[in-house]
């Protein structure tokens, strides 16, 4: 027999689940599962992982709000396609979207195309804004531990002078393999 199993989330301690709680019974949940004081931004939570093991075919999960699932696009798109391969059926109160009738599967579809048409522009924007930085000179990534002063100190330090890696690393505030690397580029 399909069952609806609900999954109230708040924020933090402080908020209450009350209103959420509330909607889900009265949306016909026999049981439902909760997060308190966990971000969705959080993929890894307790009450949400007990809600997706318990659900089964035929079953739908029923949240108040689409943003107590997930923060991002992206990971609401994920978990309900996760949903949609096991038979599972999806509904959100308050958006009033479901998987279950032809218009709310066309909705969630016109939801993973944005997602999809999100990912793509943040992609894009990357690729531009390290191609505009290159053109300019502008040096990607984490900036070099030691400058080339310090470099070169280091290279007579250790190939003239014999002192220890490990000496060496920590008169200059740095791991071993910091200094290794910078011998291995002379």
């Amino acid at each position: 027999m399909a069952m609806k199993i609900g999954y109230a989330r708040v924020s933090t301690e402080e908020q209450n689940l009350d209103l959420q709680l509330n909607a889900l019974t009265k949306a016909g949940c026999r049981k439902i599962h909760q997060d308190k004081g966990l971000s969705g931004a959080v993929r890894s939570r307790p009450g949400l992982e007990d809600a997706l093991s318990e659900l089964k075919t035929g079953d739908t999960l029923v949240v108040w709000k689409l943003d107590r699932l997930g923060r991002s696009l992206v990971h609401l798109v994920e978990t309900i396609n996760s949903l949609s391969q096991r038979g599972i059926e999806f509904s959100s109160l308050t958006e009033n979207i479901e998987t279950v009738s032809p218009s709310g599967r066309l909705v969630f579809h016109l939801m993973a195309a944005m997602a999809e048409f999100e990912r793509s522009l943040i992609s894009e924007r990357t690729r531009a804004g390290m191609q505009a930085a290159k053109a300019k000179g502008t040096h990607l990534g984490r900036r070099p531990a030691l400058n080339f002063s310090q470099q070169k100190e280091i290279c007579l330090a250790i190939n003239l002078e014999r002192e220890a890696i490990p000496d060496v690393a920590e008169r200059y505030g740095v791991h071993p393999r910091t200094i290794r690397r910078v011998l291995e580029k002379q």
